[in-house]
């Protein structure tokens, strides 16, 4: 085992709990927890989840437009129906004849 150095945190009650938690389902002591997401956090997590800045904008854009178009105050029922009809119209065959 590699040296260990001792730390003490602060941490929310709300995190005391699921640490705690998490802890006993998995089998192992708060502690291992920490080092475990320290881990993840700096050998795994080196690079940043989200270096395409233009996905994220056109995600926003996206949204917007949607925004824009609006609801008119009802809300779509989608139905099974509407995605086989979809489906088969690629096939150029009726709708309704769908046990072929």
């Amino acid at each position: 085992m590699s040296q260990m150095m001792r730390k003490q945190i602060y941490i929310q009650k709300r995190q005391q709990v699921l640490l705690r938690r998490l802890a006993r389902a998995r089998g192992v002591s708060e502690a291992e927890l920490i080092r475990q997401a320290i881990d993840r956090e700096t050998i795994a997590g080196s690079a940043p989840a989200h270096t395409d800045a233009s996905a994220l904008d056109e995600i926003v854009r996206f949204a917007l437009t949607r925004r824009k178009q609006g609801s008119a105050g009802k809300s779509y029922q989608w139905k099974r129906v509407d995605a086989y009809e979809e489906r088969l119209s690629r096939y150029d065959r009726p709708a309704s004849d769908s046990s072929k």
